[in-house]
Formats: C-alpha cells, structure tokens, sequence
C-alpha cells in the first residue's frame, strides 16, 4: 500500500508500507523527516504528531487526545499522533501531513 507525507514546504514522498505498521513507523523507518517517536510509539511523547484530513480514520481515543495537547506544533481539528494510526488496505493513498516541529 502506498501512503504520501507532506513537508511542511509542500513537497511530497509517497512510500509502499506493508499493512499493520503506524504511520509513525513507516516514517523513521524509510527516513521521512519530521517524525521523531521518542516513546518509539508508545503513545507517551507526542514527538510523532501529524496532521491528516480523512474520513477514513478511526475515532482519536482518549489517550491520543490527551497527548495531542502537549504537541510542539499547533494542534487543530486534523492532527493526530502517528504511532496511533495503523495502515490498513483502507487507508491506502493517505496523505499525511507533517508539522513544522515535533520538539
């Protein structure tokens, strides 16, 4: 499956992810800038925050709700932490916007 992250220049990197992995992983682990996961995705830091406007994602639990008030970048309505998010055939050509910082 492919998914695309959007630098906050705009400029854009499609990469092929396999299914299961978050989107905080698919980023470190094929070089994506931007994403930091210091908690290694343990949903405790926050350092993977992004911003994505689909329908198709699960509802924010309240763990990752909390979290997205310590983010680095400002939150909106659109952003979500990375390593909450698991790539599914469904979310396949999500776009995945990064924020200017994560620290």
């Amino acid at each position: 499956m492919q998914i695309v992250f959007v630098s906050p220049d705009g400029s854009e990197r499609g990469i092929t992810v396999r299914e299961g992995m978050s989107i905080m992983a698919a980023a470190t682990s094929n070089g994506i800038g931007g994403i930091v996961g210091e908690c290694g995705g343990n949903a405790m830091c926050a350092t993977c925050h992004v911003y994505i406007s689909d329908q198709r994602l699960p509802s924010v639990s309240e763990e990752e709700d909390e979290l997205l008030e310590g983010t680095a970048d400002e939150r909106t309505l659109e952003s979500r932490l990375g390593c909450q998010i698991r790539l599914t055939g469904d979310l396949d050509g999500l776009r995945v916007r990064l924020p200017g910082r994560q620290v």
